[in-house]
């Protein structure tokens, strides 16, 4: 019994001793690498899989030992995925929870996407620009229970620039034509043009994509609505039905900008998705608010209220982009920064007992506009570029000025300048070439021709024209005295032109 027990004991040492042999040859000396590079290279492991060297990577110093070489695959991009039970990181996060609309995978959305990753610096620009308004957006789309990926849609139209002007006179964030604009009450006088009002423009836009998806019941014929008309976008679908063919939005005959309308929506919507996978960083964008309204008075001009934010100019007309001219003629609200608010009311209450400020002034029979000029201490070309007038421009008495009154002209001549010119120029007080070779064939003067004896008291008001939402005067239409404020009726949305 003892000699069993013997062997079994002398094998168990036998066997301790070959194992701790075996450890010792294959463990290099301490200096051969790092401490934890064991750790290290096991987690690599777990990422990859193991293949041949190359020679380049064996010059980068990547090889293990001169008897063993491994390489390691990169290891695959981390994914994004939605945790719902937290609260959203970044705009980005909120935006993701809330898509609604069914994936378009075609061949256009892949060569799209391509096309936006290739740009990655346009991309991020765009998208920093975006992030003044995407809170108040995403915020409204939730609100009113639609796809949060429609807050994209202003990339697409605008490229997230509220001063856009298309040769179809589209403008603003969400490009409305004039027409569609007065439908949906944005007023747009020589004061305004709430196509251009971030908040005005995304109500108005967010009804508008409202009503044609309850018409078509579907989100990408809806989009193509609003793109191409609804009317257009109804008879392709009519056109395809009577033939037999399916009525779907990629499957219908369209102009090519609205067949690649949908796709390019559905690009940034994968992009915006998995950032990651595309190796492209989201800028970051706070999941807070950013601005907030704050009641103003007449009189004050841009330049002075973006001092009082504490704000660079063309910052702050980014977020009050509405204004045709440099100064608010008559009490309205302007878009502060929410860490700038408190502080903006508390300076702009001082402001008001300065006396500077801005007025109206309504011109009387015997004015011109040089004459009027000269009372406010301006030049000609000044007085034109704020009430954005040229040398062709006639008005007629009853026609309203924005003039200074104790205020500076050099913060509102900077912001006259950065006011689109075909929203700063008043086309009304333009004479078509009709009337103009009518009067030299007559040999009438013009409104502005020096009379006798003309009187320099003209009517000095703080008020101003109406910001009603009335049709727009032709551009041969003399200047008229104020409108009575009565707003336009709504008409039923016509098509959205293409632009």
């Amino acid at each position: 019994m003892a000699i069993p027990l013997l062997r079994i004991f002398l094998l168990v040492i036998s066997l301790a001793a070959a194992t701790s042999s075996a450890t010792a040859d294959d463990v290099p000396a301490a200096d051969a690498r790092p401490a934890d590079a064991a750790p290290a290279e096991s987690f690599a492991r777990s990422l990859g899989t193991l293949r041949p060297p190359s020679a380049a990577r064996a010059t980068e110093g990547l090889a293990a030992s001169p008897n063993q070489v491994i390489e390691l695959r990169d290891p695959a991009p981390r994914v994004l995925t939605l945790d719902l039970t937290r609260d959203a990181n970044d705009i980005w996060d909120r935006i993701r929870r809330g898509f609604g609309m069914p994936d378009l995978d075609t061949e256009a959305v892949a060569e799209l996407q391509l096309f936006y990753l290739n740009r990655p610096s346009f991309l991020k620009k765009v998208f920093e620009r975006g992030g003044r308004y995407l809170y108040h957006i995403v915020d409204e789309l939730e609100r009113r229970g639609m796809p949060t990926e429609l807050a994209l849609l202003p990339m697409v139209e605008s490229s997230y620039n509220p001063m856009a002007y298309s040769r179809a006179r589209a403008s603003g964030l969400w490009q409305f034509i004039p027409s569609t604009g007065r439908n949906y009450n944005l007023t747009q006088d020589k004061w305004v043009d709430e196509r251009r009002d971030v908040i005005a423009s995304t109500n108005a836009a967010l009804d508008y994509l409202q009503t044609i998806y309850e018409m078509h019941g579907d989100w990408h014929l809806a989009l193509a609505s609003y793109n191409w008309g609804e009317g257009a976008v109804g008879r392709a679908v009519q056109r395809n039905l009577a033939e037999g063919l399916p009525a779907e939005y990629s499957q219908l005959r369209m102009p090519e900008e609205t067949r690649n309308y949908v796709p390019k929506l559905q690009a940034l919507k994968n992009i915006v998705a998995q950032p990651e996978l595309f190796h492209f960083e989201l800028p970051y964008v706070p999941n807070t608010r950013h601005f907030v309204t704050v009641e103003t008075p007449a009189g004050i001009d841009l330049a002075t209220a973006a001092r009082l934010a504490e704000m660079p100019l063309d910052e702050f007309i980014a977020l009050n982009p509405s204004y045709n001219r440099p100064a608010i003629a008559q009490a309205n609200s302007l878009v502060i920064p929410v860490d700038r608010a408190e502080r903006f009311r508390e300076r702009l209450a001082e402001q008001q007992g300065s006396g500077k400020q801005w007025r109206t002034y309504e011109m009387r029979r015997g004015d011109t506009l040089a004459s009027v000029a000269r009372d406010f201490g301006l030049s000609l070309s000044e007085l034109h570029q704020i009430n954005g007038l040229d040398a062709r421009s006639r008005v007629s008495p009853g026609y309203t000025l924005l003039v200074p009154e104790g205020a500076e002209l050099g913060g509102a001549l900077a912001a006259a300048r950065m006011i689109p010119r075909n929203a700063a120029l008043d086309t009304s007080t333009i004479p078509p070439p009709s009337a103009a070779k009518a009067d030299a064939k007559s040999g009438r003067k013009g409104a502005q021709a020096k009379g006798k004896g003309k009187s320099r008291a003209g009517k000095v008001s703080g008020g101003s024209p109406s910001r009603a939402a009335a049709k727009a005067p032709s551009a041969g239409a003399k200047a008229t005295p104020k409108s009575s404020g009565k707003a336009a009726p709504v008409k039923p949305a016509p098509k959205k032109q293409k632009h």
